[in-house]
């Protein structure tokens, strides 16, 4: 495609990860908040590199092959991993000016992270007593000099690299690694400490303090030991092989992703040079590997765990019940009267529990059919369903095997739900489910009665926490309807495309949300050439897809205003000079994660609005099986459009999108500040409050 149309996807999700970037670099941001920011930066990084670093190495290796074959490749991955190395780079070097600077401020509230060099006698003592009883017995020192291949490296665990050497010769020297077991005992360690001081210490500096101890038998006078970590390709090859079960496939792909090429090796950049020569010759790496040269600490991702030693606590607000669920002792009860939207994390996920365990002791209802993509540790969720199958209903959860870095406990959520007489679907073949449904069926007297949701988020209390998302807790028939099709067609996918067809009220992928969205623009473009009113309003994490991204600068020509929430990835080229309808676009970073889908199709003052689990991406509209849900009730329709209204108001926390990926913040200059997720929560807390009032009297 030509790079005037469209941004180069890869390149538009680092800059989205420089806004986190920001974050830790806001002063106005609790230095918590700052800290777990970094760590949030980091993680996503890991997972950057993890697949999309692979598979772009992977399609280099493909371009040499059709190099030879004289095909042609639209863009030059190559090309693409030089630019992604450079601006990784910089984000390093900013990422490490920032930790200094939150250092300094961590050192004025009193909060220092001590290293090894820098321990009392009292603390001494305590370090190596913690190490004898606690760190000795999870770690294996390996002296990899003497091995005949370098021992496998897990992708998410951290390494330090010793070198040991004696007094009389500098030619006396050892290599040796150990793995910091950071998952077994946590990062941070509290030292005893005085005078109200806090002090924190890093698992790795136990180890290096106690190192002269670890190597007692070998005889060396002097240790150095530097952190690194390697960062391997986490695709999933599943092998087509029909004597083994799907299930089979899984369990040997999440194996094999153990052996995964390295695609990115960071390291302390004090590291000792014979050291890294050393390691990276024996993890076959070179100097276009993605090398990344770092500060002494590294696998910040942990950082989002910091122990909360602050004196100012988290000032979060509290989730909330839905006022009109306040009326009422039953959800159940509400819903089949009317419908509900659920606005996560302002109102409380206790909704959605509730729901399924009143429905896993009706002894009306007699079937539960959901969806489960990313499920939490102790799954509240899974618990209910697990109940409502003891108590004899027939329970059916659809659960997606091939959920990126879940697969395993999907794996294990599995076993606990079949020895439980669940019924469990896995998905189909070359496709994901990632729409997010649930349909309970009750019987009363001789009218089938049934009910449930569609939503934006997973079914998981933990994340609901911190993820933006709508929630349609609802009994209409055609919502119903289609979600019924949605479960026969996973259930025989053979004939499952035609069920999907099938669906009247629901835009569903792969066969209908795509050729849905164009009708909808194609109608904003018909009306805008009439000199008629014409809007469309997207709020998405992600836009990639360049069909849709065509038909938006279509629309724009034709006098369409489009304005555009898009949270991580956004290749759309704004040309707001060439077009006559007004565009805009903005990326809210902020406490939450701005998680939902949501969908404003003016239609001459008749609003067509919808609530989806899909991204504008290529992989969702055609490759997943998704649902979009029309919001018709009036006074939902009103209150979610007051929220997007707030975010497009957002001159906080809001970046405008450009072509230059400058990250600029939307001005605020003369405006009243508009914070978003601080208002949204006043604004719905206003009507919890104005409901209780009503209630009282």
């Amino acid at each position: 495609m030509s790079k005037k149309i469209f941004i180069q996807r890869d390149i538009s999700w680092l800059s989205f990860n420089a806004r986190v970037l920001q974050e830790a670099n806001d002063p106005s941001v609790p230095l918590k908040e700052r800290i777990r920011f970094l760590g949030i930066f980091s993680n996503n990084l890991d997972e950057f590199f993890r697949v999309r670093v692979a598979t772009l190495k992977r399609m280099v290796e493909l371009s040499e092959k059709k190099k030879k074959l004289n095909m042609h490749l639209e863009e030059d991955p190559q090309d693409i991993l030089d630019q992604i190395q450079t601006i990784v780079l910089q984000q390093q070097n900013e990422f490490n000016r920032i930790w200094e600077g939150i250092l300094g401020e961590l050192k004025k509230e009193k909060i220092i992270l001590v290293d090894e060099q820098h321990l009392t006698r009292e603390q001494k003592a305590f370090v190596t007593k913690y190490f004898d009883e606690e760190v000795r017995s999870n770690i294996i020192p390996l002296m990899i000099e003497t091995l005949p291949q370098l021992p496998y490296l897990r992708d998410k665990s951290i390494y330090l690299g010793v070198v040991m050497r004696r007094k009389h010769s500098a030619y006396e020297q050892k290599y040796a690694l150990i793995e910091v077991p950071a998952k077994a005992l946590g990062r941070f360690i509290l030292l005893p400490s005085k005078n109200n001081v806090k002090q924190i210490m890093l698992l790795e500096d136990v180890i290096r303090f106690n190192l002269p101890h670890i190597f007692s038998y070998f005889d060396y006078h002097s240790f150095a030991a530097h952190i690194f970590k390697v960062t391997k390709d986490a695709e999933i090859d599943i092998d087509n092989d029909v004597s083994t079960s799907f299930v089979e496939r899984i369990e040997k792909g999440v194996k094999n992703r153990r052996k995964g090429k390295p695609v990115r090796f960071v390291y302390d950049k004090e590291m000792d040079a014979g050291l890294l020569e050393y390691l990276i010759r024996r993890l076959s790496l070179n100097r276009k590997s993605n090398l990344i040269p770092g500060g002494r600490i590294h696998n910040f991702r942990h950082f989002m765990d910091f122990p909360d030693v602050f004196d100012t606590k988290s000032t979060r607000r509290t989730p909330f019940t839905h006022p009109i669920l306040q009326r009422s002792v039953r959800v159940t009860d509400v819903i089949t009267k009317q419908d509900v939207m659920l606005h996560f994390p302002y109102h409380s996920f206790n909704t959605v529990i509730d729901l399924l365990r009143e429905a896993a002791i009706d002894p009306d209802v007699r079937s539960i059919k959901i969806t489960a993509y990313r499920l939490a540790s102790n799954s509240k969720v899974i618990n209910a369903l697990v109940n409502a199958a003891r108590n004899g209903k027939e329970v059916v959860v659809m659960l997606e095997l091939k959920a990126r870095f879940d697969e395993e406990a999907n794996l294990e959520w599995r076993k606990i739900l079949e020895e439980e007489g669940v019924k469990v679907l896995l998905g189909v073949d070359k496709m994901k489910v990632h729409a997010k449904l649930c349909i309970i069926k009750k019987r009363k007297g001789n009218k089938t009665i049934q009910y449930g949701f569609v939503s934006t988020g997973n079914l998981n209390e933990k994340t609901s926490m911190v993820y933006g998302d709508h929630c349609l807790l609802t009994a209409n028939r055609n919502i119903m309807a289609d979600i019924n099709r949605i479960f026969s067609a996973i259930e025989n996918w053979k004939t499952g495309p035609q069920q999907l067809r099938m669906c009247k009220t629901l835009m569903v992928c792969p066969v209908s949300m795509r050729r849905s969205l164009i009708a909808l623009i194609n109608r904003e473009i018909k009306h805008a050439k009439l000199g008629k009113e014409a809007s469309i309003t997207l709020k998405v994490n992600s836009l990639s897809d360049a069909t849709l991204i065509h038909k938006l600068n279509e629309a724009a020509k034709a006098g369409v205003e489009i304005r555009m929430i898009i949270r991580s990835i956004f290749c759309a080229v704004l040309h707001p000079k060439k077009t006559k309808g007004k565009v805009s676009a903005i990326s809210i970073v902020d406490e939450y994660l701005e998680h939902a889908r949501v969908m404003i199709f003016h239609n001459l003052g008749k609003e067509k609005i919808y609530i989806s689990s899909a991204d504008w991406m290529v992989r969702n509209l055609d490759h997943r099986i998704e649902a979009a849900v029309p919001v018709t009730d009036p006074a939902i329709c009103a209150e979610l459009k007051d929220i997007i209204h707030i975010q497009l108001r957002d001159n906080i926390k809001a970046r405008i999108l450009d072509n230059e990926l400058s990250n600029n913040y939307v001005p605020s200059t003369g405006k009243k500040k508009v914070r978003s997720q601080i208002e949204t929560y006043q604004y719905l807390y206003k009507k919890n409050t104005a409901n209780s009032e009503v209630s009282s009297n």
